[in-house]
């Protein structure tokens, strides 16, 4: 998907939200183990529940590879299943040396036929620029993350004064463009979003952390917004699991339309 056909979309759903798609067998209403396959099954009732909410659909990949070839199976499927209209990201957190990476970026784009991939900068352009190879495909490149364990080396602070996160922002952003690059950035920390605009102004932000994490929307739009959104606000837990009975796909379309609704509020605010 290219960034247009990617605004286009925001503008036409009037929503800039993607739903996490971290489907742990734990954690399904019991009903549906009886199924063949209980975790396509959530995955395709939660998808019809919100897709006219959504633009972005993100799997997170350790949550299918954790059950073998059955767990791979059930996400090619879920992602057979998603309107081809909606941006998918395959949560990986790849990054290795340069012909690994490219394992890595063909197994999800040219195998699997995601959108994009997250990577893992911290090997430096090796670990990135394969991912970068693919026509209208894009890698996710991890900046600023909301779990606690990010402080330990994210805000370090190298000679000049600069905190590691910059760094990896000012430097990554010549390896690719803002068609085919966005960024990580954890909703939780959203003030930090001005910083990060300024070095970034015109990529895409993948921003995780709303809702069950205490990341706030308004603020997230407040600093992280540009002319085009730029954003791409993820909700997992929030709305997947925000029933665990039967009526389960009624609560997830309650709470993806919530979101949705403030979005559009904020798109219209912003002239978008």
């Amino acid at each position: 998907m290219t960034k247009q056909e990617l605004i286009t979309q925001i503008k036409k759903k009037k929503s800039f939200l993607c739903i996490g798609l971290d489907t742990d067998i734990k954690k399904i209403p019991t009903h549906l183990l009886e199924l063949e396959d209980p975790i396509f099954e959530f995955n395709k009732q939660i998808i019809d529940a919100t897709k006219e909410f959504c633009v972005a659909y993100k799997p997170n990949i350790a949550f299918y590879e954790s059950m073998g070839q059955s767990g791979w199976n059930s996400l090619q499927k879920s992602l057979d299943y998603i309107p081809k209209d909606i941006f998918t990201i395959a949560d990986a957190k790849r990054g290795d040396i340069g012909n690994t990476s490219s394992m890595y970026a063909r197994a999800f784009f040219e195998n699997m036929n995601f959108d994009s991939v997250t990577v893992a900068p911290y090997m430096g352009s090796d670990s990135v620029t394969p991912f970068l190879e693919f026509k209208d495909k894009w890698a996710i490149v991890l900046a600023l993350t909301s779990n606690k364990g990010g402080l330990d080396f994210q805000k370090i602070e190298g000679e000049t004064g600069k905190q590691l996160f910059k760094q990896v922002l000012e430097t990554s952003k010549e390896w690719g463009t803002d068609e085919n690059m966005m960024y990580v950035v954890g909703a939780t920390r959203a003030e930090e979003l001005l910083e990060i605009r300024a070095i970034v102004p015109n990529y895409f932000l993948l921003v995780p952390g709303v809702g069950a994490q205490g990341g706030k929307l308004k603020d997230v739009a407040k600093y992280g917004l540009n002319k085009d959104c730029g954003l791409l606000v993820n909700s997992s837990r929030g709305i997947i699991y925000a029933g665990n009975d039967v009526d389960f796909t009624e609560k997830a379309k309650i709470e993806a339309q919530k979101l949705q609704q403030e979005m559009a509020v904020i798109l219209s605010e912003a002239g978008i």
